[in-house]
């Protein structure tokens, strides 16, 4: 007699999710269903690197490619719902979805604290269309005025915002020249609520990533609150700060479908999980949802995917019970302009050029923790690619790419 396979849903296309699924496909005891609101796995890390004329591929894959036909179902929908004694989801297209296992890892959402104008005006990094919304942006002003906004500003003095103020002073000047406008003087600010960047991190570190961040023309907002936004100008403690270009990097939040479903949640708003990230009986909950040491990190993430599905085939294959989880303390790496990284490895600390190469290694490992060695470093080639969303620019060399800038909305500046 045929045995039934037990049912594992994973919700959530992110780091977490896709690994866990990536990991228990082709189990013969375990049938893996997919829940994603996207049919594109995003590759944080490299938003940034898109946003400031690199190639989408870098960043952004179909979630079809990375699975086998037929050893994951992939179901295109938002987790709404659960219903715990029926053991079934519900989602945005009105299905409900069995589960013997349920895995949640839903990610977190952008936070703007309330603070008026942002949510309407500002542009973001968190998904591919982030990204390329920002891109459009930089250039359509341009070919609408015939006048850039030099003045651009980055909310929030973590990995992404030091990443993306690092990178986007050169790419104007580059796109500047591109839409034929002339030389112009390009003012970056980042503003920072903590006095010091990346205030987790050790000072020395937060010292040399301004001390970088200055030299490439950033001017550093520190110990500064953002009061609004308006459509010329970002107030900050009180002043205004003039720009039509705004992206903010600095809030995040748990899911809300964590509360709206009545999980225990502690004061941050992570979900309280046991010594087997289990949240409740049959439910677990990893990535940037769970209350676990380095919770937010993609590195943690993908940590979190690979236990849970050893878990759980330690306890549906195998028939024993699986070991308890370990935190496991990332590598930080943050670039910061073109070839220069701070890097935290334990008690190492590396800045500059051989940063930069430690981040080029850990991205081919991080397409590697999804895709087979061939397509990993096909993919992580094409990070010299480029892709600048623009018909009417001059290309630069003969290597670069331009696509059609479609005719969107821009944010309401």
């Amino acid at each position: 007699m045929k045995k039934n396979k037990q049912k594992v849903v994973v919700a959530g296309g992110g780091f977490a999710g896709v690994k866990t699924a990536l990991s228990l496909a082709g189990n013969n005891d375990i049938s893996v269903t997919l829940i994603s609101d996207s049919d594109d796995f995003s590759y944080y890390p490299s938003l940034y690197h898109t946003a400031t004329g690199g190639s989408s591929g870098v960043s952004s894959f179909p979630l079809a490619e990375l699975f086998d036909a037929g050893r994951v179902e992939i179901i295109k929908a938002k987790v709404t719902g659960l219903d715990r004694a029926l053991k079934h989801v519900k989602t945005s297209d009105g299905e409900e979805i069995d589960y013997d296992y349920l895995v949640l890892a839903l990610g977190a959402v952008t936070n703007f604290f309330g603070i008026p104008g942002l949510q309407e005006r500002a542009y973001g990094i968190k998904s591919l269309q982030d990204a390329e919304e920002l891109k459009r942006h930089l250039h359509q002003q341009i070919i609408d005025e015939r006048k850039p906004d030099t003045n651009y500003v980055v909310v929030g003095g973590g990995p992404s915002g030091i990443e993306l103020a690092g990178a986007l002073g050169d790419y104007m000047r580059q796109i500047y020249k591109k839409h034929g406008v002339g030389r112009r003087s390009v003012h970056v600010d980042l503003v920072e609520a903590a006095p010091r960047l990346v205030p987790r991190m050790p000072p020395s570190v937060s010292k040399q990533l301004a001390r970088q961040l200055r030299k490439k023309g950033v001017r550093l907002y520190l110990k500064a609150a953002v009061q609004g936004e308006t459509a010329g100008e970002l107030i900050v403690n009180g002043k205004p700060i003039r720009s039509h270009t705004v992206i903010w990097t600095a809030g995040m939040a748990n899911n809300s479908f964590f509360r709206e479903q009545g999980f225990q949640l502690t004061k941050a708003g992570k979900v309280r999980v046991d010594h087997y990230l289990q949240a409740e009986p049959g439910i677990f909950v990893i990535g940037d949802n769970a209350d676990t040491p380095y919770s937010g990190m993609a590195q943690t993430a993908i940590h979190d995917g690979a236990y849970i599905a050893r878990s759980l085939i330690d306890m549906i294959s195998d028939k024993k019970a699986p070991m308890p989880y370990r935190a496991k303390k990332p590598i930080y790496v943050m670039p910061a302009g073109s070839h220069w990284a701070s890097v935290v490895w334990g008690p190492l600390k590396l800045h500059g050029r051989l940063g930069w190469v430690l981040r080029r290694a850990a991205d081919f490992m991080g397409y590697k923790d999804y895709e087979p060695f061939f397509k990993a470093s096909r993919r992580w080639l094409t990070e010299y690619e480029r892709s600048d969303l623009c018909t009417v620019c001059q290309p630069a060399d003969s290597g670069d790419k331009f696509d059609s800038l479609a005719a969107q909305p821009s944010k309401p500046h």
